[in-house]
């Protein structure tokens, strides 16, 4: 899936491993651009917060669903719907091998509707 075309908070960074460009978002950057104080939000909102600055395009993903998740620091809770789109799977051990397998099935199925 490709990301967004909006970089409101500057966040997009490119960095070079073995004369190899590789793009990421980085929260850091993100910080120091407009949304202060977000180093202090849990790891797991973190995760969201990266996803959506990786996909905000002002149609699925907007400003006032990057600022909910800012402002979960205030008010620890939000009523914002946000779009998520999953790009990492983590599960403890062996217990996560069935569901890797059902998620390859799902997308060779996918692949193969297209």
């Amino acid at each position: 899936m490709k990301p967004g075309s909006k970089n409101s908070y500057r966040s997009l960074k490119s960095i070079n491993i073995n004369g190899k460009d590789y793009k990421y978002y980085s929260l850091a950057e993100a910080e120091k651009n407009g949304l202060a104080g977000i180093s202090k939000l849990p790891k797991s909102l973190k995760v969201l917060l990266e996803n959506l600055l990786r996909y905000e395009d002002d149609l699925s993903v907007t400003k006032d669903q990057i600022i909910a998740i800012k402002n979960w620091l205030k008010e620890k809770k939000s009523n914002t719907e946000i779009a998520y789109r999953p790009a990492r799977v983590l599960l403890q051990d062996y217990t996560g091998i069935p569901a890797v397998a059902d998620l390859a099935a799902m997308r060779e199925a996918v692949k193969e509707k297209k």
